[in-house]
């Protein structure tokens, strides 16, 4: 009577604490040598319970005067759930040496599964072996448990030869073989499994999703996507990361919308990838209102959820948010530290990025090279030379992480900003590895500002045997020739350019409005108001022209007249996109812009003053960093 009882207490227990109070009524009644009911306290527990709860379960276990097949299987199985293969594996072998437990098919198909998550290929052969000998090797989960364990090994062959040889496959084993084709990076063999399946199911067609995602093939991935007439979660969150991690923002946050359209419910995992498409396009009204939705929806912010936000607000330009969000974190590990700081250096806010180096490392969380990124850009921006290299050499020393050449580009640029180019030009000789394009952009942007034409030749030679077609590389020697009145330098500068057929890379700037995001690019005349856009830009390059500006001309390298460079220079796509915000938003609001170049010099001057003229402040994010205007000055002191 009393069993039947603490039977139906466990079929209707949900919480720890319940299942608990009904382990003391089964001490207090006696029933703890009833395998049945101990048997059911065990599942019940791995039901309502966590991987924290284990040890509790195993004490229950090693308690047990003769745990029969099934109680030891499910041992087995709790460990192999909970990411402990090697304790499954252990406790297998000792239920091998028991002489009155016998192993079943099931206990093999948990313990393959164990050796294979091992990467044991021993014990694996071994297991394989001693199945066969005990006729189990027919049975459809040892089959299963066979083909996973085999291709994680790497033996696709022999993984392959099985499934084949398997009397009556059922959908199980074909997308254990197809997931691990997927995670070995074996897409051409999934596809050929996939088209020779014999029928597919959810998990077959986002398996294909997710491999082709997680390869960046976002054509192949979209099209197996568009083709299954069922979708879930898994299948529209792999679908808009394969977008945003290929920055193709636009179209993940459209997907999102459609996701939505189809009452299908995001998670953490989704919202990470909505998050950062909004963080690429700098769109902040869309990124609070995806803030907003995971509070809405209570979706629990863990760390990393709580990273992404902290780098979408960064990236679109609102440090402050970006700043609460971080404050708000329970838990921080060293990338939401790296993703703080980073934001910091890239707003010029250097002496902050510090700060919170400092606080992470009180706070023992060990630094990467992400760290160090952000920490050599701050003091690149405040101009800390000494603690730059302080900074540095530390890297290895004291936290070692070894610098790699992005470090060394951070350093060139801190010596570069100094003025100390003998210094940049002498690192780069020494580094380790031959120096990248990013590098010697940085002692070229260098020597612009000292206007030191022959480290800059020597820059360039290097530049251009790297990036022969990068346009950007030319403007900025013709700009250093223009500083030093080398004309005949511009010149030829001019002419290899067009020996060679440079194209410039079109430039485009982005601004949000409305939550909508606009683009444009130089020139622009398609937009729906471009006609009030012109007479902004009118008006705004008459209001530069009484407030002193001069256009920079020098800076066009096209065969233009003075009038045609003034023009070229009037129609930036950042100004355009400024002349929008200004007619889009109320007056004193903020206008963020996003540029998907380095800002150049003649639009760095104007917008400073437009800052002053209309009493706004504007943010801009360029390809290196932001830039605060406000009331006539750049946070980036002029040097980016």
């Amino acid at each position: 009577m009393m069993g039947k009882k603490v039977m139906a207490l466990l079929q209707n227990a949900t919480k720890l604490n319940q299942i608990i109070q009904i382990h003391a009524l089964i001490i207090k009644t006696s029933l703890d040598g009833n395998n049945f009911v101990l048997a059911k306290l065990l599942r019940g527990l791995f039901a309502c319970s966590s991987t924290n709860d284990l040890p509790y379960a195993r004490s229950i276990f090693d308690e047990i005067p003769s745990p029969d097949t099934f109680i030891w299987n499910t041992m087995i199985r709790a460990y192999l759930n909970s990411q402990k293969p090697q304790e499954s594996m252990s406790l297998f072998f000792q239920m091998r040496i028991q002489e009155c437990t016998p192993v079943d098919s099931f206990s093999f198909s948990l313990v393959i599964q164990a050796s294979g998550r091992l990467k044991d290929p021993g014990n694996g052969r071994k297991l394989h072996s001693q199945l066969l000998k005990m006729g189990f090797a027919s049975d459809l989960f040892v089959e299963t448990a066979l083909v996973e364990m085999y291709a994680k090994f790497g033996n696709i062959e022999i993984a392959r030869k099985i499934l084949d040889e398997m009397g009556q496959a059922d959908l199980v084993p074909y997308n254990v073989l197809l997931a691990e084709y997927v995670r070995a990076g074996e897409i051409k063999l999934a596809h050929d499994l996939f088209d020779r399946m014999p029928e597919r199911d959810l998990v077959s067609w986002n398996t294909m999703i997710h491999g082709y995602a997680s390869l960046g093939d976002v054509g192949a991935a979209k099209k197996l996507f568009d083709r299954t007439s069922e979708r879930d979660l898994v299948s529209w969150s792999s679908i808009i990361a394969a977008y945003a991690k290929t920055r193709q923002s636009n179209e993940a946050l459209r997907l999102f919308h459609e996701m939505q359209l189809a009452n299908i419910l995001p998670d953490k995992v989704t919202m990470v990838s909505v998050l950062s498409a909004c963080g690429d396009l700098g769109a902040l009204d869309m990124g609070k209102m995806v803030h907003e939705y995971i509070e809405r929806n209570r979706i629990e912010v863990d760390v990393k959820l709580g990273t992404a936000l902290v780098d979408m607000y960064a990236k679109c330009g609102d440090i402050d948010n970006s700043l609460k969000v971080f404050n708000g974190m329970n838990n921080r590990d060293v990338f939401a530290w790296s993703g703080m700081i980073m934001g910091f250096a890239n707003h010029g806010h250097g002496e902050l990025a510090l700060d919170h180096f400092s606080k992470m490392i009180s706070e023992d969380i060990k630094p990467n090279d992400i760290t160090f990124i952000g920490v050599l850009s701050a003091c690149s921006h405040i101009g800390l030379v000494d603690k730059g290299w302080t900074f540095f050499t530390s890297m290895e020393e004291v936290y070692g992480v070894s610098p790699k050449i992005e470090h060394y580009g951070c350093m060139v640029d801190i010596l570069g900003r100094a003025g100390r180019l003998q210094d940049a030009r002498e690192l780069i000789r020494s580094m380790p590895f031959a120096p990248d394009a990013i590098v010697w952009r940085a002692l070229l942007g260098a020597c612009r500002i000292y206007k030191n034409v022959e480290i800059a030749e020597e820059s360039t030679v290097n530049l251009l045997e790297l990036e022969p077609h990068e346009d950007g590389n030319y403007v900025l020697l013709s700009n250093i020739y223009s500083q030093a009145k080398e004309w005949d330098k511009v010149v030829n500068v001019r002419r290899m350019m067009k020996n060679i057929n440079i194209q410039k890379v079109p430039g485009s700037s982005s601004i949000e409005v409305d939550n909508a995001v606009h683009e444009f690019v130089a020139g622009d005349k398609s937009h729906p108001d471009s006609e009030k856009i012109l007479r902004m830009l009118g008006e705004i390059t008459d209001r530069l022209r009484h407030a002193g500006y001069a256009p920079l001309t020098a800076s066009v390298l096209q065969d233009f007249d003075d009038k045609e460079k003034e023009n070229a220079l009037a129609h930036h796509s950042e100004k355009i996109a400024i002349a929008f915000g200004l007619i889009s938003s109320a007056p004193g609001s903020d206008i963020r812009i996003v540029k998907n170049l380095r800002i150049c010099d003649d639009c760095h001057i104007a917008i400073k003053l437009i800052s002053r003229i209309y009493n706004r402040r504007i943010i801009v994010r360029d390809r290196n960093r932001f830039h605060h205007f406000v009331n006539g000055s750049c946070s980036c002191k002029d040097y980016w």
